[in-house]
């Protein structure tokens, strides 16, 4: 079995080489590790650890909670880390109106249009989070008001990302499934965590029944989102089985039909060998 986690953070750990291992031992043999670091400083350690593996492929990108640190200084980086054959991806890039601490609307919605620019110059697919503040704390609420990320989103990819450009992934895919439909409809691929395994995601798996085979793929987040029997530890990369045989069983196939099906939508998306 080939499964391929298409979205982790290997530079949050410090014993990433026996989490490599237990990977290889599950049966998870490719990896896009996730470039955002701790800020535009740091969101060059994915590709440091990229280019040590030949199994792993890397993104890089500006998460929105850094919107505000989205100088012409971190963007011309990002712009050089594109460059880089292993830099596979632009990402996790969007907008997030779940934490009040984030950056203002106006300030990470520049940086995402920003850093759209930078992918669609490098002919690379974007990565994107969406986080809406629909569940977040009181703060976050009186902050950003009525506004909805995923409108907001569609909308901004609406103008300036074109539908038949080099595509992109809803990571960690959370929404409903009008918004699935809409996603899809955009040309982006779903891609989902370990919060389809958990109780009260009822909408999320109508959407992952919903979605085409073709448009499928899936992912820990890891060190966060653990699935069932996991969940409230820190997850890894080995644990995508437990999401992909979840997923498997909604779609009414096997789990190595599904590791087949997601590995080779994940190969022809990045136009990987």
């Amino acid at each position: 079995m080939h499964l391929t986690d298409s979205h982790c953070h290997l530079d949050d750990y410090e014993d990433l080489h026996a989490v490599l291992t237990r990977a290889r031992d599950a049966g998870v043999q490719t990896l896009l590790a996730i470039g955002i670091g701790d800020g535009p400083d740091t969101m060059h350690r994915a590709l440091d650890i990229a280019r040590q593996h030949d199994w792993i492929y890397a993104s890089a990108g500006i998460h929105p909670q850094e919107a505000a640190n989205a100088t012409p200084e971190a963007l011309a980086k990002l712009a050089a880390l594109a460059e880089d054959p292993r830099c596979i991806a632009i990402g996790e890039i969007g907008l997030d109106y779940y934490h009040a601490a984030n950056p203002d609307i106006p300030t990470q919605q520049a940086a995402f249009i920003a850093q759209l620019a930078i992918a669609a110059a490098a002919r690379k697919p974007i990565l994107i989070h969406c986080r809406t503040s629909e569940l977040a704390r009181p703060e976050a609420r009186e902050k950003y008001g009525t506004a909805d990320a995923w409108e907001d989103l569609l909308d901004l990819l609406a103008k300036h990302w074109p539908v038949q450009g080099p595509g992109g992934i809803m990571h960690c895919f959370s929404g409903t499934p009008d918004q699935a439909q809409r996603s899809l409809a955009a040309n982006f691929h779903l891609s989902f965590a370990g919060n389809l395994t958990y109780p009260r995601s009822t909408d999320l798996r109508e959407a992952a029944v919903a979605a085409p085979p073709d448009r499928i793929l899936v992912e820990t987040d890891a060190p966060f989102l653990a699935p069932i029997p996991h969940r409230g530890k820190q997850n890894e990369p080995a644990l995508v089985t437990h999401t992909a045989a979840y997923l498997a069983n909604l779609r009414g196939i096997s789990t190595e039909q599904l590791a087949a099906v997601t590995t080779e939508n994940f190969k022809r998306l990045f136009d990987l060998q």
